[in-house]
């Protein structure tokens, strides 16, 4: 098995909606924000060699929304999805799966793509086969409406049209080993029902694909919740929990939306669970 980060592009959001009740005069230490209140935020995904499959985790923004779509975010840098897989020797063509961790936009949006005549959707990854679960897909296809505008249809439809979209199967608890995907899935429901967070045994390390349950670095102390969570309350328990396992079994916690932090160790103070060590992905796996 090989695994390669992926960058898919950079953008921007509101602060103060990445990190809910917690003051700017807090946030703003690990998190700086430019005048009109916009964090840098990243859009990094994980690929996996393992034999004949080839697992993207996540994908991105895309490129198929309108100008002023994409206005709202400031997209910034030179960051591509097809530029990165390139650079590590592959093209999008070659991706044999591709796992989703939940359904908003800004995490599943390049799975989708213009056709040729621009007038219809299709598959950004001819070969691939797209992966959600199926509570989740019934809570992003009939969305309640304060997370509508993050399930966009023409990013989902397209993916059960093809007939390529199947279902991760979930297990009696929050937390099981995949048979399908062949790493473990954590469970959460505080951000968005039933993301999926992935737990991939590497090189003797744990690396965990934080998606939206820790975003950034600065996302790490326990009441630091992001004010798009639909159940608050919930991510706090969920939290608590995974940050204790996190520490005692000394794992490595992937960043997809620290434009500036990839990796990271955590460590038990007086004051709760913090930051350990910062690390670039090629010094703990270099490839």
């Amino acid at each position: 098995m090989k695994i390669y980060p992926v960058e898919t592009g950079n953008f921007k959001l509101d602060g103060g909606a990445m990190f809910g009740v917690v003051p700017k005069s807090i946030w703003q230490k690990t998190n700086p924000a430019d005048v009109n209140n916009m964090i840098d935020i990243a859009a990094r995904c994980l690929l996996i060699e393992d034999g004949k499959r080839l697992i993207l985790i996540d994908n991105g923004l895309g490129n198929k929304q309108s100008d002023k779509f994409f206005s709202y975010y400031y997209r910034w840098g030179s960051h591509s999805l097809d530029a990165s897989l390139k650079k590590i020797g592959f093209h999008r063509d070659d991706i044999t799966d591709v796992f989703l961790t939940h359904l908003h936009f800004d995490h599943c949006g390049g799975s989708i793509q213009w056709n040729v005549k621009h007038t219809g959707y299709e598959p950004a990854f001819k070969n691939a086969v797209f992966w959600s679960n199926e509570n989740h897909w019934e809570w992003a296809t009939k969305p309640n409406v304060r997370e509508k505008a993050s399930f966009l249809k023409e990013n989902l439809l397209p993916m059960q049209e093809s007939g390529r979209l199947q279902f991760v199967k979930k297990g009696p608890g929050p937390y099981l080993e995949s048979k399908e995907m062949g790493f473990g899935i954590l469970f959460v429901d505080g951000h968005t029902e039933k993301q999926m967070i992935p737990h991939i045994d590497y090189q003797g390390k744990t690396l965990v694909f934080s998606a939206d349950l820790i975003p950034t670095a600065g996302h790490i102390p326990l009441t630091y919740v992001m004010g798009y969570d639909t159940r608050p309350l919930l991510t706090l328990s969920e939290k608590a929990v995974f940050l204790d396992k996190m520490t005692q079994n000394e794992c490595y916690l992937f960043f997809e939306h620290d434009a500036h932090n990839e990796i990271c160790t955590l460590q038990a103070t007086e004051k709760g669970v913090r930051l350990k060590e910062i690390y670039k992905f090629d010094e703990l796996f270099p490839y």
